[in-house]
């Protein structure tokens, strides 16, 4: 793999249930630099989980792949990395140290690492000097509860990491909108000494300049507005508002077909919630919605798509993907 150049560089955030190998695939193409894998649990890899096992795996498009592990036992993620060491095609071992959700930051995984750097950095020299992979990375949150950046920041320099990506909220900003510390991230960008990529209600070309100013980013990482968009990262690279001359059709429908192919049967109820993020914005979502969620047939739901998305238009501002507490 050849050098990751750190300039302005584009990354898909993983979001547990939504970024798998089929919407990976798809979003690819629109010119992402960086795709990360869903959340990896250290102990269910340890384990061989048939379901985990299958989470790494990644399509031939995605090259540099991160794979993001969570976990808190410095024994557990050696042994975890270890496993990842001999699994081809993965570039990068992300550490997830961000993730909000109760059962993840409650049993000191995800932020709750927030609440113990020492920990924090035990686990990341761990990976670091288990690695054989290309590079290393965190993810993190501004704290758990209160606001620690600068803490946060020297614990990032003393890890040993590659780079960094800042979500600019604390574990109990959750996703509030009105919480976003772009500040806070500008004052971390000064004391880290590796590259840092800035996350965090990054929906537009514009918004992604104005961050990329405002706090002196290396590059941004957006997750819930690709949902919905999955071409913003050819927007931000071609600085436009414009749709890519790709029809919507045809993009759900590759994405659905890929769906099919990697879950088999599964695929297309998997897939209901692809539909609802794709449909935000379009005149009759909400009825489209509800019919949606009783689909269980894969024909029917192609022809469904091919229907829906030939006859309603698009609002010029869709609404952003807002994520249950299962996503990261």
């Amino acid at each position: 793999m050849a050098k990751i150049a750190f300039d302005n560089l584009l990354m898909l955030a993983p979001l547990a249930g939504f970024t798998d190998l089929p919407f990976r695939s798809v979003v690819k193409k629109f010119g992402v630099d960086i795709t990360v894998s869903e959340m990896i649990s250290s102990h269910a890899l340890v384990y061989q989980s048939k379901k985990t096992l299958k989470m790494l795996e990644k399509s031939p498009l995605e090259t540099p792949y991160s794979v993001q592990l969570s976990g808190s036992k410095p024994e557990v993620l050696s042994q975890a990395v270890e496993m990842l060491n001999d699994i081809e095609g993965i570039d990068i071992i992300d550490f997830n140290c961000g993730c909000p959700a109760p059962k993840v930051s409650h049993h000191g995984n995800g932020s709750g690492l927030l609440k113990d750097l020492n920990l924090m950095v035990k686990c990341l020299q761990t990976i670091k000097s288990t690695s054989k992979k290309p590079y290393t990375s965190v993810k993190v949150r501004l704290g758990f509860d209160s606001k620690i950046p600068l803490e946060i920041a020297r614990a990032i320099n003393d890890s040993g990491v590659d780079f960094c990506v800042v979500h600019g909220r604390t574990k109990t900003d959750g996703y509030k909108k009105e919480r976003i510390d772009y500040e806070s991230i500008r004052a971390m960008r000064e004391i880290i000494q590796v590259p840092l990529i800035a996350n965090g209600e990054i929906d537009s070309p514009l918004k992604a300049k104005k961050v990329l100013e405002q706090t002196g980013a290396n590059g941004v990482m957006i997750g819930r507005a690709a949902l919905n968009a999955p071409w913003i990262f050819w927007q931000i690279k071609n600085n436009t508002d414009e749709i890519p001359t790709m029809l919507k059709k045809e993009l759900v429908l590759e994405h659905f077909d890929l769906m099919n192919e990697f879950y088999g049967e599964y695929g297309c109820v998997m897939f209901r919630k692809n539909l609802h993020a794709y449909a935000k914005g379009h005149q009759g979502a909400s009825e489209y919605r509800n019919e949606v969620n009783n689909m269980r047939d894969p024909k029917v739901m192609r022809e469904s798509i091919i229907n829906f998305f030939d006859s309603s238009s698009l609002s010029p501002l869709p609404s952003i993907v807002h994520l249950n507490k299962k996503s990261i």
